[in-house]
């Protein structure tokens, strides 16, 4: 800070409804103070608004970086705002996946290293994925990964008070609940080029690799390459799951149609029954049509300093 000059300041979108929040709203207020920051904005989210209409005010008052305090949830509710300006985001996990910042090596179980890596750690640009559900005129946008089918049945059918007591496991739960079930006929275009058609248990878009356990689905995905990862899951038989776990084991590399990977900027997915759909883990009931394109390094995002995976983010200088 230049002498004379009023001191940064940032603003801090929390989710009341996470058990650490008000910890972690004194740990922040402490570490801006020391770091030479003003006193952070706080704006809490609401059951009927998961943190756009908070990020919208965080930029209104002009803030100098906002920070996302929850799960995915609320990470990509922020990020669909803060896309396309120059104001950065900083993650402070809350959640139960936190997905993108385990892509982005950000603590996890580290509160006081996050708050840090948000105020002084590097910046990266990346990608933002805008996806229409149902022929809709607004897009949401995600960060992680949506999907259409099975996943998102997990995610719907996951138990709240589950996750408080046994965390990411809970998805497994539900994962082994939802095994059952029947494949549906999907057409999927890709970059606008003549459709094909699957018959498919989920189909999935991507932008990063990695989920918990450091189980990789979308090999080689980067945040900034400005390409979107599609993989189709088409489990026959009843070793079909087995055959999908391999599948994701040898990272798409074979021939077996229960995993199928595609690379792309655009595509259209469309069920020809209605499936259930999901975007970074926020279940949104059922559809039949996905529309996804990305925008390429759309959003600035502060991570730690250090080399990066290259198989997370191309770019590993500021």
């Amino acid at each position: 800070m230049m002498a004379g000059s009023d001191p940064q300041r940032a603003a801090v979108v929390f989710n009341p409804t996470k058990k650490t929040a008000e910890d972690l709203r004194a740990l922040t207020t402490k570490l801006c103070l020391q770091e030479g920051w003003a006193e952070p904005l706080w704006l809490e989210t609401t059951v009927d608004d998961h943190g756009q209409g908070m990020a919208k005010q965080a930029l209104a008052e002009g803030v100098d970086l906002v920070m996302a305090a929850g799960g995915d949830g609320t990470v990509r509710c922020v990020s669909e705002v803060l896309a396309g300006t120059d104001t950065p985001l900083g993650l402070l996990p809350l959640g139960t996946g936190n997905l993108l910042a385990r892509n982005l090596d950000i603590g996890i179980n580290d509160p006081q290293a996050a708050v840090l890596d948000a105020l002084n750690g590097t910046e990266r640009r990346i990608d933002v994925v805008h996806i229409n559900v149902d022929h809709a005129q607004d897009s949401h946008v995600f960060l992680v990964m949506a999907g259409l089918g099975f996943d998102a049945a997990v995610m719907g059918d996951t138990r709240d008070d589950l996750k408080d007591k046994v965390g990411w496991l809970a998805y497994v739960d539900a994962g082994i609940r939802n095994l059952p079930g029947k494949p549906a006929r999907t057409r999927i275009s890709i970059d606008g080029r003549k459709p094909f058609y699957r018959r498919v248990r989920s189909v999935m878009g991507g932008n990063c690799g990695k989920i918990v356990g450091g189980l990789e689905i979308f090999p080689g995905a980067r945040l900034d390459d400005g390409l979107l990862e599609i993989m189709t899951v088409a489990p026959t038989g009843k070793l079909g799951w087995l055959a999908v776990i391999a599948g994701l084991i040898r990272r798409g590399k074979g021939s077996d149609p229960s995993i199928e990977y595609f690379q792309c900027k655009s595509a259209e997915i469309q069920a020809l029954v209605p499936q259930e759909i999901e975007i970074d883990g926020d279940p949104l009931g059922k559809g039949t049509h996905l529309s996804l394109r990305v925008q390429p390094r759309s959003l600035r995002i502060r991570m730690p300093y250090g080399r990066k995976d290259p198989a997370i983010l191309s770019q590993t200088m500021p």
